[in-house]
């Protein structure tokens, strides 16, 4: 059984669908950023950037002690080589998922992850003026990517070829399109693929709802949570 060290984020959704989708026994362990079980030695171990998710898999393909990775997309490279799922082994449909993949992880993550951070933690700690180009800058870059997004989902029904480890990976980043200040019904395609072709899949229905419970509202509401979240440099991590 593979234990999933995780907690309900964007990262945190890619790993419990990909599980669901194939149908991998798996046990979730609980990481609790705003308190700041992240920095904990047990999980440096396994996940030496203090980010979550993370995965340990006692039965790893070729047999051997068990395996340690760390970083959602390359769990989810893992998982397709380990279940032989999602992910093409012809070389052209590999790297139109790959590429997609580390659009993901290079681009649409980090800036709607900066795009949620200046529009909805930071004006709990900050006056308006101080935020706003933040807020800007980040929500028109995720416009520009969403537009890519759709461009791309024009004619095609997933986003690289058949349904893979990329649409996984971008599917939790477009999730929380409101708090990242776009308009989804400007994107008719992305709409599509998103509400539909791949929201209503069983395996990531059931997976967006993994430590659901854990959740807390409103979030990050306390000097302490946003210290251990944002404030944040080498010294967390020194031995």
């Amino acid at each position: 059984m593979i234990d999933l060290h995780y907690w309900p984020t964007p990262n945190g959704w890619k790993i419990s669908i990909m599980l669901e989708e194939c149908g991998l026994p798996y046990r979730m362990i609980p990481v609790n950023i705003s308190k700041g079980e992240q920095f904990k030695p047990e999980f440096l171990a396994i996940s030496p950037n203090n980010r979550m998710p993370a995965i340990v898999d006692p039965d790893p393909p070729g047999g051997g002690p068990p395996v340690a990775v760390f970083e959602s997309g390359a769990i989810l490279q893992y998982l397709a080589d380990k279940t032989g799922k999602f992910l093409p082994k012809d070389l052209r449909g590999r790297y139109d998922a790959l590429q997609w993949l580390n659009w993901q992880m290079g681009g649409l993550g980090p800036m709607a992850g900066q795009a949620t951070h200046f529009r909805v933690y930071a004006p709990q700690f900050n006056p308006h003026e101080a935020v706003a180009y933040g807020q800007k800058r980040y929500s028109d870059e995720v416009n520009r990517l969403f537009g890519v997004l759709n461009r791309l989902l024009a004619d095609r029904e997933f986003v690289a070829g058949d349904y893979s480890i990329a649409d996984m990976a971008i599917w939790p980043w477009v999730l929380p399109w409101k708090n990242l200040g776009q308009d989804i019904a400007q994107f008719p395609h992305l709409k599509r693929w998103f509400a539909d072709t791949v929201g209503k899949r069983p395996a990531v229905v059931k997976g967006k709802a993994v430590g659901e419970e854990l959740r807390q509202k409103p979030g990050v509401n306390t000097d302490e949570q946003r210290r251990i979240l944002f404030g944040q440099t080498a010294a967390v991590v020194k031995s």
